[in-house]
């Protein structure tokens, strides 16, 4: 009776042992989400197709501001880079009191280069606004994070961190 008691306990504890080791741990899981979050982001970056959206921007000689709650993006594509993004900082010549003040514009860039790194890629691109040239340097993370600032002849420099997602298209178009 022991014998056999202790036969069954053992067989038990056999097929218990192996159903374990055909599932992943948690840590296994993070690591396949991760290297998953990685490829998508470089399929991005390669095809210079996505949208960064901005956390908080760190304007020269001001504190750290939360956009969380503020509606903002630049947009990437070949053909076209568009921009919604807030500005706090200085402005110089032909910026007129009254207007938006946010760094709004759209145009094909004139140059748009991107450079893989070990983690990160860095993008470089130019764009000629109605009244403004825009010089936009985006770090990207393999994470997704991102950091991007923007330079033009008529505001001072100002960064944002965020992190950049696929665009997403309307049903209609």
């Amino acid at each position: 009776m022991k014998t056999k008691t202790l036969i069954l306990i053992v067989l038990l504890s056999l097929i218990r042992g192996t159903s374990y080791a055909q599932q992943k741990t948690k840590k296994q899981l993070r690591e396949v989400r991760k290297i998953e979050k990685q490829m998508q982001v470089k399929a991005m970056v390669d095809a210079k197709t996505f949208v960064f959206v901005g956390r908080t921007a760190l304007s020269q000689g001001f504190n750290t501001i939360d956009l969380t709650s503020n509606p903002n993006y630049l947009q990437f594509e070949p053909a076209l880079i568009k921009s919604e993004m807030p500005f706090f900082g200085r402005a110089f010549n032909g910026v007129g009191y009254g207007r938006d003040g946010g760094l709004k514009f759209e145009g094909k860039p004139e140059e748009f280069a991107v450079e893989n790194r070990k983690k990160s890629f860095e993008i470089k691109a130019t764009v000629k606004g109605e009244t403004d040239v825009y010089r936009l340097f985006l770090t990207v993370f393999l994470e997704g994070n991102a950091t991007l600032t923007i330079s033009s002849n008529n505001r001072s420099a100002i960064s944002y961190n965020g992190a950049i997602q696929p665009i997403e298209k309307n049903e209609d178009q």
